[in-house]
């Protein structure tokens, strides 16, 4: 545990008490620091205070910080795929076939066991030393994935897929020949009443959903698209793209039993850009398709 302690200047009066130190130290985020107001381990002139406190020149304020805790996930050296990588965000290749986070029947071997292997120098996510996945893709959906190493970085992340201003493109390939080269599906997300393992385009219990999706090439019975999310649901694309008619290939969940020759939906995370959390510079990373995905295009070209 550590001290932090810290005077109000005249130029900070009248800005909440959370703001001023998140300011001050802006690797914490406000919803941390506000987190430990309520833990009562913010003590301002050595009385508790409370987030909305508008803060008076002089004022002192002291903090006796926790250690982050342990995340219970054993980790696992990993040959992952860093395309980026500093002390706030980390941008990795995640490869199909594997789980992102830990949860019953995928205990180990998962993207957290690989990165908290990976990252040494992690300050915690809300008080527990673990990697911030920011916004997850399906055990069988290959990509990009954007990581937070410390609270302020995740906020700013999360913040920004909230805003809409995170890029994020796919490419797949989906059954059928889709007749229009570009379009706009908005329809709403929600959990599928008859199988609660599946989510639908419904009213009930829904979120807004937007997806654009553009044509790249078309083959015999085929077509290779390219899908730039608005919006960051469950399962979005898979779901979008069966509701207009063209389920995703070698998707087990959403598409038809005959279908091309891959475990799991042809569905790959190509491009990510975000603003840095701490420099508020944009940046973009692009992963080509994986070599399964190449193939079958191939494949598509020899038949078509």
């Amino acid at each position: 545990m550590s001290k932090f302690e810290y005077t109000v200047t005249p130029e900070q009066e009248g800005n909440r008490i959370d703001k001023v130190l998140s300011d001050v130290q802006n690797e914490w985020s406000r919803s941390q620091i506000q987190n430990w107001i309520k833990d009562k381990i913010v003590l301002l002139n050595e009385k508790p205070v409370k987030s909305n406190y508008k803060c008076v020149s002089g004022d002192t304020v002291e903090i006796e910080i926790p250690e982050p805790q342990e995340l219970d996930v054993v980790p696992e050296e990993m040959d992952l795929d860093i395309v980026y990588e500093d002390s706030d965000v980390l941008v990795v290749n995640k490869p199909r076939g594997m789980v992102v986070h830990p949860a019953p029947g995928h205990y180990n071997g998962t993207l957290v066991n690989g990165l908290m292997a990976h990252c040494k120098d992690l300050s915690g996510i809300n008080g527990v030393l673990r990697p911030g996945i920011v916004h997850r893709i399906d055990k069988d959906t290959s990509g990009l994935l954007m990581v937070a190493k410390n609270d302020m970085a995740h906020e700013s992340l999360v913040s920004q897929l909230k805003d809409k201003t995170t890029t994020r493109i796919y490419k797949a390939i989906v059954h059928g020949v889709m007749p229009h080269d570009q379009g706009t599906i908005d329809a709403p997300i929600g959990r599928d009443k008859s199988d609660r393992q599946k989510m639908t385009v419904t009213d009930d219990n829904s979120r807004n959903a937007v997806t654009h999706f553009n044509v790249i090439k078309r083959f015999t019975n085929y077509t290779f698209v390219e899908c730039q999310l608005e919006t960051g649901r469950t399962h979005q694309i898979r779901v979008h793209m069966k509701y207009i008619g063209f389920p995703l290939a070698g998707d087990p969940k959403y598409g038809p039993s005959k279908t091309l020759p891959i475990e799991g939906q042809a569905l790959h995370a190509q491009t990510l850009g975000f603003n840095h959390p701490r420099t508020g510079e944009y940046m973009e990373f692009e992963r080509e398709i994986p070599s399964e995905m190449s193939e079958l295009l191939d494949l598509l070209e020899k038949r078509s």
